[in-house]
């Protein structure tokens, strides 16, 4: 019942975190469009490379945790049919758990490095966009993905077929 509540809550987040991800791809597209038509009349958008740059991490981070649920990884499974069922599904549980460790410490690294940047007031190079918010974005996201990826090693502990298996 609790384990319920939480794939629910989490397949809420991943739906938000990759709709805020597909939101910034349609935002970078539009940037992109106009400095490209700006250029042709000699009026490129001005602070184009800042906003692309910034939004890339929105895309990309958003999109992770979805890419996740869906198995949309790379997998390497050249001895997937050598090794027992057991032993796969002990190798997954273990890459979900690493891959949730590795999330994790990601979100920690650029919170740390956030922390930073709000000390040194750091921003973007034309436009000024304090990057903090943006490092703020990944570690949501990064969190968000390590939650999907921990719930699947649970999922998967208690006999579930992993996303994307056939």
């Amino acid at each position: 019942m609790m384990l319920g509540r939480v794939h629910w809550l989490a397949d809420r987040l991943i739906g938000l975190s990759a709709i805020v991800g597909t939101l910034g791809l349609l935002f970078v597209v539009a940037v992109i469009v106009f400095d490209v038509v700006g250029r042709n009349f000699g009026a490129p958008l001005y602070g184009s490379q800042d906003l692309i740059t910034m939004t890339m991490v929105i895309i990309v981070f958003g999109g992770m945790s979805l890419c996740d649920r869906d198995g949309g990884h790379i997998v390497v499974d050249i001895f997937e049919n050598t090794f027992s069922p057991r032993l796969n599904r002990v190798i997954d549980v273990v890459a979900a758990l690493l891959g949730a460790v590795i999330f994790v410490l990601i979100a920690w690294t650029v919170w740390q490095s956030a922390q930073l940047s709000v000390l040194l007031n750091l921003a973007t190079n034309l436009l000024r966009l304090p990057t903090a918010r943006f490092q703020y974005a990944l570690c949501i996201f990064s969190l968000i993905t390590a939650l999907g990826m921990l719930l699947r090693a649970v999922s998967l502990m208690l006999g579930h077929k992993a996303a994307g298996a056939a």
